[in-house]
């Protein structure tokens, strides 16, 4: 019996972009098309098999632990973009700035669409959403560098529409202009969800 559910939403790939050198700076390059990789996007310093563990995950493991990546792409919604993008007082939002992997358009609140959700691309790649991207102070001096005023507003405007994290479930090429169909697990939510976030 199948366990992830097909659904009639769907993303276009506004922006593809690639981080080479995360030492050096959060900024992605844009690309117009990709190779998705067990590791991620080739050449992306956020992929890799496996990754060492950082304060998102310091309740599970000591920092630096090599665990699992699960964050070898950020994918952001331009909807949720612009949002962002208007309380920060700019007028347009560059993806370069928060280090995206991916930019879609088309899925409503897409920050937090199911955990273990999958976007599929026409070439049968496939990424598994890991879970909400918290927003960090990281992009700040990316975004002050072009907006002057902008770096600092940046997190609190970002909650809840800073994106997902994924990894590559399979591989095939990816390119600006696909069309991603949404699949979600085929599961009810957790009854006891609430009282878990309590304790």
């Amino acid at each position: 019996m199948p366990a992830l559910k097909p659904t009639e939403f769907t993303a276009t790939v506004t922006y593809l972009g690639l981080v080479p050198d995360r030492d050096a700076s959060l900024r992605s390059h844009a690309l117009s098309q990709a190779m998705l990789t067990w590791a991620g996007i080739e050449g992306e310093a956020h992929g890799g098999g496996t990754r060492p563990s950082c304060s998102r995950v310091l309740s599970q493991h000591p920092r630096d632990t090599e665990i699992r990546n699960v964050r070898q792409l950020s994918v952001l919604s331009a909807e949720e973009l612009a949002h962002i993008a208007a309380q920060i007082g700019v007028d347009g939002f560059d993806p370069a700035w928060v280090g995206a992997s991916l930019i879609v358009e088309g899925i409503p609140d897409f920050t937090h669409v199911p955990p273990s959700s999958r976007l599929q691309a026409p070439s049968g790649a496939t990424l598994v959403v890991d879970m909400e991207n918290r927003p960090c102070v990281l992009p700040a001096p990316v975004i002050e560098a072009d907006a002057p005023g902008a770096g600092k507003l940046f997190k609190p405007a970002a909650a809840g529409k800073r994106g997902v994290t994924a990894w590559v479930e399979r591989e095939g090429p990816i390119a600006v202009g696909d069309v991603l169909r949404l699949h979600i697990p085929d599961q009810p939510v957790w009854a006891h969800l609430n009282s878990a976030r309590a304790s």
